[in-house]
């Protein structure tokens, strides 16, 4: 057979020179009778056809320098139409109008459709042009040399202008298609938003019925969502509802894998309008349903956006009631399984439960569906460490859900949450205001009017520096927005809930707390937050003992409030007070040897892991470094010794002594000189009843207990003194704060018949007395006194204001204090000597004083002198807190420190 005779448009040159000279003297041309066709419609069919097509022809065709004059020939083409609207950077034209959260507003020129069908269709010839021109410079927009160059040509404008001008199907398509290509890089991306395309592109989404060209508009906006402010530019220009209207329609195969694939790329770091548009275009029932479809590719892009729309609470609710919770759960569940994927797909499957965890409805749905086991096996999971801390603040959401927290509980969530007060958080991002819980969406828009009393708190909340600015406060003082409310005067929890459920952010602590929880009213909250609160609200249970009075949970507990890198937070302690005043644990801290840590934890300062090495360091650490004194231990054991001495608590012993199980009777035993006071019950328990001989026949056997021969010693200690307590000369001087010399006094120039400083104002206490002051040194030392004395109280305008319930020896410390006095020694004057109980004495009214004036300093200067005489080389631990053996109430100083709630509510 003969070969084809060739032709001059095999030629690249001829084909060039064509094109050269149709992009310098127009779209015309004379027509080849022949073949019916003119010389550049050959050529640039052969160009798309045979050049560009062949191996390495794109390359060939830039180098030519072929980009030139085809982008010269479009730039005829689009002059050819009407001209397009000027429209500033990343500004629509003004026939389209974005979307808005409500829906598309009305669009004051024409609509799509009548624009489509009202622009004038451009010639046969020059449409096939345009064609061939368009697909030409779309397949060499597929290599990054060529991208460059278009872009460098400014090509991108005479693209947008063609889309806005020519409606054809055809054309619409090829132009989206090179837009698209454009889009790839992210400079040319930037361009083709600030020429306006965006508005164009939506229209086209609305006005071709084309499916090819609906795919090649739907490839474009994707490629366009290439940074978070483009997604965000795309959602607020409408770009969303459409393709959820398209989804919802039940589009043909290839056009629906594209359509999840650009709502996946638009709805990462999901906005708000994007979730708004998505749902109002009734996309969440389509994505739900597209998330069994037999094809991965599409099946895995809608689960990732049901997951992606999570982070927006508006459309929470909607996407539970569309089955989207059970989705997720399902899909988590497959891919932690056996053959699941890595952590890392696991991922947004987390946060997207976690975040499900906000709403009432969800929970419900998620209770039901198993998703409290599931999220139980991620805190197991020490590879799912890095989600611990957003899977605990999830789990506060059920803080009020009974059944759900009976059955966590029996999963073994305490454990757990104990392990988690001390342990190493991931890295979590915070989330969005947006995320936040969405069951009073009422409540929260901008626009809903503040009422006079919300302005008015919100004034004095910033004005005492409990927040930054009006932006941190929500009309309904939001749970998600702030840290708890300072804990009531009272010693038991509040029974309303203090926290709604919470993304794994770390929320401020507002001003720096003092030690005591009394001393002011703000409580520190931080990342064991969420576990803290729900322990808490475990330990409110009637009987909490078998979950929270465990070796375990206390060393959970004990290892925080001793060993936190800050104050710890004063719940921490509350639920310890609350357990040991709760006669339901009494037998739970025997048998744990709870009492036993209590003391050598708090006490001593000594923890389990120094056991060891105890000899090699000193026994007892500076408890201002632990965040917690002595005396709080010593409260504790003062509660168990409450619950013990009480006719319950004497029978419950009994029966453990006699009539326990071994271990138990050990346990039994060696907690019995921690707990009772009452010479007549410890020495029937221990020597009547041979409490003290299993003691010392235990010694001899294999140890029960890691820590039982310390805690044996310790008892046998505590025993010792209760028989035998050491005689203390009553007048021995007490043993200075610091071994340098004190800190000069500040307030002695106040004093005396002839001051050095005039005195402006004088506190009268209950005795008469009249005490010296300085009203501006006193206003500044403490917000108590800066509201009495320069508030609009009535004592701002006396020079002789009250000061009640105070003795002139524990006045005297409060006075040196609000005058700068530190560590002068008059902290050491309300303080009795060794061997002297402190309950009762003018110590605790003292610190009750100073919590009740807000002076968390001089809270720890008292605590510091009471280490210090009192576990000092002149006094044992014992010696705290010891009062006579009759005594059984708590004192006001238990009250005050919330460590001897009268209820366990």
């Amino acid at each position: 057979m003969a070969a084809a005779k060739p032709t001059l448009t095999d030629s690249l040159s001829f084909c060039l020179a064509q094109l050269t000279a149709a992009a310098g003297e127009g779209l015309g041309g004379g027509k080849d009778t022949a073949t019916n066709e003119t010389p550049l419609g050959r050529a640039l069919l052969a160009l798309r056809t045979r050049h560009v097509k062949a191996a390495g022809g794109i390359e060939r065709f830039r180098a030519r320098g072929g980009l030139r004059p085809l982008l010269a020939l479009l730039r005829r083409a689009a002059a050819a139409g009407p001209a397009p609207s000027q429209a500033g950077a990343g500004s629509a034209p003004s026939s389209v109008e974005p979307a808005t959260s409500a829906g598309p507003a009305p669009s004051p020129g024409p609509t799509p459709s009548a624009a489509a069908a009202s622009a004038p269709s451009p010639p046969a010839r020059l449409r096939k042009t345009l064609d061939l021109a368009l697909s030409i410079l779309a397949n060499c927009c597929t290599e990054g040399a060529c991208r460059a160059e278009v872009r460098r040509l400014g090509g991108i404008l005479p693209l947008v202008t063609i889309l806005q001008c020519v409606k054809t199907d055809s054309i619409q398509n090829r132009t989206a298609r090179a837009l698209g290509n454009l889009a790839m890089e992210p400079e040319s991306c930037g361009d083709i938003h600030s020429a306006g395309a965006v508005p164009l592109l939506v229209e086209s989404l609305t006005a071709c019925q084309d499916s090819q060209c609906l795919q090649s508009v739907v490839r474009a906006l994707r490629n366009l969502a290439d940074s978070p402010q483009h997604r965000l530019a795309l959602a607020q220009q409408g770009a969303v509802r459409p393709l959820a209207e398209l989804l919802a329609a039940a589009p043909d195969p290839a056009l629906t894998l594209a359509l999840v694939r650009a709502l996946l790329e638009l709805s990462r770091g999901c906005s708000r309008a994007c979730a708004e548009q998505l749902s109002l275009g009734g996309g969440l029932g389509p994505l739900v349903s597209l998330a069994s479809h037999p094809k991965k590719a599409v099946r895995e892009a809608a689960i990732l956006i049901l997951a992606n729309l999570c982070a927006q609470g508006l459309v929470r609710p909607a996407l539970g009631n569309a089955g989207g919770v059970e989705v997720l759960l399902g899909e988590l569940r497959r891919r932690r399984g056996p053959n699941g994927a890595g952590p890392a797909s696991q991922q947004p499957l987390v946060r997207a439960v976690c975040l499900l965890c906000r709403e009432a409805i969800n929970r419900a749905r998620l209770r039901d569906a198993g998703g409290l086991e599931l999220l139980m096996g991620l805190l197991r999971d020490p590879r799912a460490s890095a989600w611990h801390p957003r899977v605990v603040a999830a789990l506060v959401g059920f803080l009020y859900d009974t059944g759900a927290l009976g059955r966590l509980q029996a999963l073994g969530l305490v454990p757990l949450l104990a392990g988690q007060l001390c342990g190493d958080a991931g890295d979590e991002e915070e989330e969005g205001r947006e995320a936040a819980s969405w069951d009073f969406p009422e409540e929260r828009t901008p626009e809903r009017a503040e009422a006079g009393s919300f302005r008015s708190l919100r004034s004095w909340l910033i004005s005492e520096g409990y927040a930054a600015g009006p932006g941190d406060i929500s009309p309904d003082w939001s749970p998600e927005r702030c840290p708890p409310p300072p804990p009531p005067p009272e010693p038991a929890e509040p029974t309303s809930p203090t926290l709604g459920p919470t993304s794994l952010r770390t929320p401020r602590t507002l001003r720096t707390p003092g030690r005591s929880p009394a001393a002011t009213s703000e409580e520190p909250w931080g990342r064991e937050g969420p576990a803290l609160l729900l322990l808490s609200r475990f330990s409110q249970a009637p009987d909490p003992s078998g979950a929270l009075v465990t070796g375990s949970a206390l060393c959970g507990l004990l290892a925080y409030v001793t060993g936190s890198p800050g104050p710890p937070s004063p719940r921490a302690l509350r639920i310890l007070a609350r357990l040991t005043c709760n006669p339901a644990c009494l037998e739970a801290f025997v048998r744990s040897y709870g009492a036993a840590l209590l003391r050598a934890w708090l006490v001593l300062g000594v923890a389990p892991d120094d056991w060891p090495t105890l000899r090699a360091r000193p026994a007892r650490r500076q408890h201002r470094e632990l965040g917690v004194s002595p005396i709080r231990g010593e409260m504790l054991l003062q509660n168990l010794t409450v619950q013990a001495e009480s006719p319950f608590g004497v029978g419950a012993l009994t029966h453990l002594l006699l009539s326990g199980s071994p271990e138990d009777r050990v346990a039994c035993a060696l907690t019995l000189p921690f707990i009772c006071r009452k010479p007549s019950l410890w020495r029937r328990l221990l020597l009547d009843q041979g409490g003290l001989r299993l003691l010392l026949s235990a010694l001899t056997r294999p140890a029960p207990h890691p820590l039982f021969l310390f805690f044996a010693a310790d008892s046998l200690s505590c025993l010792q003194g209760l028989v035998s307590p050491t005689a203390i000369p009553a007048l021995l001087s007490p043993v200075p704060l610091d071994l340098d010399s004190p800190s000069p006094c500040l307030y002695e120039p106040l004093l005396g018949p002839a001051p050095i400083l005039a005195p402006d104002l004088h506190f009268l206490l209950d005795s008469g007395l009249r005490l010296p002051a300085r009203r501006a040194a006193s206003a500044t030392a403490s917000p108590f006194f800066r509201a009495l004395l320069a508030g609009s109280f009535a004592e701002a305008q006396m020079d002789l204001v009250p000061l009640r319930g105070l003795s002139p020896s524990a006045a005297r410390p409060i006075l040196h204090h609000l005058h700068g006095c530190r560590g002068c020694g008059a902290a050491l004057g309300p303080i009795p000597p060794p061997g002297q109980p402190l309950l009762g004495s003018e110590a605790e009214e003292a610190l009750e004083a100073a919590g009740r004036f807000l002076l968390p300093g001089l809270e720890e200067e008292l605590e510091e002198a009471v280490s210090r005489i009192h576990l000092g080389p002149h006094g044992g631990p014992e010696s705290v807190a010891r009062e006579e053996a009759e005594q059984k109430l708590p004192s006001k100083t238990d009250e005050r420190m919330e460590l001897c709630p009268r209820t366990a509510g």
